[in-house]
This record gives structure tokens, C-alpha cells and sequence, in this order.
């Protein structure tokens, strides 16, 4: 097992990322944002199997944590805090995430840092997640007083990044046309987007490093 340090990058508990090392040598650093719709019952540990995988394969991992709704999240606490842990990171990167996490790893293509960025079932299109109800109209809850035009990654296109978009056909929880429509808009203006739309796959299979979900992940990294 790869060996685990954790990081602060602010005062709150929340404020910490988790590095996973690389165990052999290292390939590249890779910054991995959970999901859980921004709530605060959900924490990092929900990708730690991931980052272990990751870190087997020569990639640094680090596992950010961040503020979360019922917490002191939401806009722009959460926003600030990823920024924050990318500061911390202090070197390139691609940054990936699941669910909500996607939606982060796509937002944080405007740090300099990130030079790639993956969505797994990622809430790509805040406004659509409103117009759908996604998480209870938990998207409205992240935004609060923001924009979508500054906190929504469909709403600031061109990202200027590679990106890929794994998304399963049979997700229950973030329809996959969100990423399809997403990635359409985002070739048409100007950037260079991948996408793996996987039959028989729902939400939660892109946890487990044994998934056809995950090894389309790392075979585009």
C-alpha cells in the first residue's frame, strides 16, 4: 500500500488533503475530488481505492477534502477551498473527480495548475441540474448568492484543457446527456474533449479501480 501523509491548507477540519505517493516512479500528480452532492456526509475516503490505484501506477494522489453544505460549504467557501488544496499541490496536475467532484475537477481548469481534467458522472451543467432537481435541488444549494456563469463549468467554456467525461448510460443519479450535451458544447467551442458513455454502468461502479469505468479513466491518462 502506497504511503499516506495528510496535508493542511487551511484552519478548518475540513481543510486537508491526503497524499497518496507515488510507489514507484512517479509518473505524474494527480489532484481527486470526491462527490456526495457537496454535502458534508460525504467525505474523501469515498476515493481512497482510487487514489491507492493511482498511486501503484507511479501517480502522486492527493485526495483533497474541502467544505461542504452543512459544513460552512457552498458558494464560494467550497470553491475557495479547491483552489486552496491546488495551491498546496504546487505542481501540475490533472485533476479528477466523481459526481459533484466532477463538476469540481472540470470548475478548477482555470487554476494554472491543472492542465487536465476528468469528470466521472460528473454534475457538469449546474443550471441543468437545477432545471432537473438533481440531489433535491441541492445544486441551488451550492450556488446560493453565486452564478452559474463564474461556478459552472458548462457556463464557462472554453476551458482550455484536455478533458474526458466517463459517464454510464444507466445512472440513476446523473443522467448521462448531461455529460453528451456538455461535451458538444465544449468541441464546439474549442476544446479538445473525450468521452466514454458506458452501457450497463450507473453511478457508483466509477469507485471501484476494477471498473470498466475507472480503466477508461487511466487508460486517457
Amino acid at each position: 500500500m502506497a504511503a499516506r501523509a495528510l496535508h493542511r491548507y487551511g484552519d478548518d477540519p475540513a481543510q486537508v488533503v491526503e497524499l497518496h505517493a507515488a510507489a514507484a516512479d512517479r509518473v505524474g500528480t494527480a489532484v481527486v475530488l470526491h462527490g456526495g452532492f457537496w454535502r458534508a456526509a460525504y467525505d474523501r475516503h469515498l476515493m481512497d481505492d482510487l487514489c491507492q490505484d493511482l498511486a501503484g501506477a507511479g501517480w502522486d494522489a492527493w485526495n483533497v477534502e474541502y467544505r461542504r453544505l452543512g459544513g460552512g460549504g457552498g458558494w464560494p467557501a467550497t470553491f475557495d477551498d479547491v483552489t486552496a488544496a491546488l495551491d498546496l499541490v504546487g505542481a501540475p496536475a490533472v485533476t479528477i473527480g466523481h459526481s459533484a467532484g466532477g463538476h469540481l475537477a472540470l470548475w478548477a481548469a482555470g487554476h494554472p495548475n491543472v492542465v487536465r481534467a476528468v469528470a466521472q458522472a460528473g454534475v457538469v451543467d449546474l443550471e441543468e441540474a437545477i432545471r432537473l432537481g438533481l440531489g433535491r435541488g441541492v445544486a441551488r444549494d451550492l450556488l446560493g448568492d453565486g452564478e452559474p456563469a463564474w461556478c459552472s463549468p458548462a457556463a464557462r467554456l472554453p476551458l482550455g484543457i484536455p478533458q474526458l467525461l466517463v459517464h454510464g448510460l444507466d445512472d440513476d443519479t446523473v443522467p448521462a446527456s448531461m455529460s453528451v450535451s456538455y461535451a458538444e458544447r465544449a468541441r464546439a467551442a474549442g476544446d479538445a474533449v473525450d468521452t466514454a458513455i458506458l452501457p450497463g454502468v450507473g453511478h457508483y461502479e466509477h469507485l471501484d479501480p476494477r471498473s470498466a469505468a475507472w480503466a477508461a479513466v487511466r487508460a486517457w491518462m
